[in-house]
This record gives C-alpha cells, sequence and structure tokens, in this order.
C-alpha cells in the first residue's frame, strides 16, 4: 500500500448555490508526498503522470512536499514542474516544510509551477463566474516562524467575493478556526496510515479522512499520496482525490 502509485479517489461535492456554469469543476488534489530518503523521483513521476491523465481544472497541493532540504531532494521534486491545469496549481505550507526549510521550499514550490499561498487569496475565473482559493499556513506554524501565524478566519474574511470559496488548510482542525468556505481542502492526518496512529489522529484532528460536513463548510481529507517514516500503510491506502464540484439546484 505504501509503495504503490496512488489510485485516483473521485469525490462528488455539492455546493448550495453554486451556478450552473460552475458545476463540473474538476479539482485534481494531492498532499503529503513527503519526497525523502525512501520516496524518490520514479514515484513522483508516476503521481505526475496519473494526476495529468485526469485533465483536471485545477491543481491543489496542501502540504508537506518533501523531507529534507531542497539542495538534496530538488531533482526528486521535478517531475511536478510537468503538472498542467488551465485554472492553474496552488499550494499551501504543511508542518515539515517548516521542518526542512520553510522558505527554501516555498521558493522551491513556486519554481515548479505552483503559486503558494501564504494566509492569502487568489480569484480564477470560470466564464462570467469566480472562484476564490484562500490558502493559510500550518496550523501550528507560528510556534518554527511567527509571522506565518495560520490566520483561516482573518484571510477569509479579507477575501474577494466569489461564487464559490475554497480553503486550502493542511491541518483538518483548522476548519474550527474558519468559517465561510464552501469547501476545505486539507491533509496532514495521512487517513492515520497505519495502525494503532489511525485511532490516535482523530482525538487531535476531529476528521481522519474522506468528505465531511462541518457546520455549513464540506471538509475533504487527503489521505496523502506517500507516507511518513518507513513505507507501511495499512488500511489507509494512498490516494489522488479528483473532486468534481456539482450544484445542489
Amino acid at each position: 500500500q505504501a509503495r504503490r502509485t496512488p489510485s485516483v479517489r473521485n469525490v462528488d461535492i455539492a455546493i448550495d448555490g453554486l451556478p450552473k456554469e460552475l458545476a463540473g469543476l474538476r479539482i485534481a488534489h494531492l498532499s503529503d508526498l513527503h519526497v525523502g530518503p525512501t520516496i524518490k523521483r520514479d514515484f513522483v513521476q508516476r503521481i505526475v503522470d496519473r494526476t495529468n491523465a485526469l485533465e483536471p481544472d485545477l491543481i491543489v497541493f496542501t502540504g508537506d512536499m518533501a523531507d529534507g532540504s531542497v539542495e538534496r531532494l530538488t531533482a526528486d521534486v521535478e517531475p511536478l514542474a510537468a503538472l498542467r491545469a488551465p485554472l492553474g496549481l496552488f499550494s499551501i505550507t504543511g508542518n515539515h516544510e517548516y521542518y526542512s526549510g520553510v522558505h527554501d521550499w516555498t521558493a522551491q514550490t513556486e519554481r515548479l509551477g505552483f503559486r503558494v499561498l501564504i494566509n492569502e487569496s487568489c480569484l480564477k475565473e470560470r466564464g462570467e463566474h469566480r472562484v476564490a482559493l484562500v490558502g493559510v499556513t500550518d496550523f501550528s506554524a507560528e510556534g518554527v516562524l511567527p509571522d506565518h501565524r495560520s490566520d483561516p478566519r482573518g484571510t477569509l474574511t479579507n477575501a474577494p467575493e466569489a461564487d464559490l470559496t475554497i480553503l486550502l488548510a493542511h491541518q483538518p482542525r483548522s476548519v474550527h478556526a474558519a468559517g465561510g468556505a464552501d469547501l476545505q481542502l486539507s491533509g496532514h492526518t495521512h487517513g492515520g496510515q497505519f495502525i494503532p496512529w489511525k485511532y490516535v489522529v482523530p482525538l487531535q484532528q476531529t476528521y481522519l479522512a474522506g468528505l465531511h460536513r462541518h457546520e455549513s463548510t464540506w471538509i475533504y481529507v487527503h489521505s496523502g499520496c506517500g507516507y511518513w517514516g518507513p513505507p507501511l500503510r495499512l488500511g489507509a491506502p494512498s490516494e489522488i482525490a479528483l473532486h468534481t464540484i456539482r450544484s445542489t439546484s
């Protein structure tokens, strides 16, 4: 389960009041790749090939790209530069970016073609309608870099008005500090990765994996493309999530 190419998980998400013209928007969601000692270029290339084959409108990466320095892992993450989506590529920081040199990794992620959102938003247009991508730093970032304090509520408040608002937040528990997003996309948990952690993680994160409704916000928790630590997954398979946005009307 750990070493195989992540399978595609198709997830339909119905948004109340969504303009019909935005229905069918396809978002490829990647997270928790953890390129490092045992996850190398060939594994990343397989993920890129499988993601591009989906022909998504938008690609988002919700943190934890690598474990190690940019200098050591540049060649291994390079295949990510081949990802393609007409509405662009967006990324946020996870906790592991702060362990491995966050400024170096945000710069490298930008070089790979992503726009890294640091408590900020970006507006994308599809026809006459607007989609707001709102990205926040990792929940625990302030402990390493005080000026990266995660601010989901403030960032959402300052986001431009849009027909669809999507919050990118690495840790699911950011949903408790947010409000106003139609959809939150997160990672971090690895779906528990293996027993007993799949029973421990929900004590901290509320949502372990998959799609959930939190008040007026849908939240999807990605189980991760890679893994952390030894190549081990039990009962928590890796994934590439393909979200298709639907209208309830």
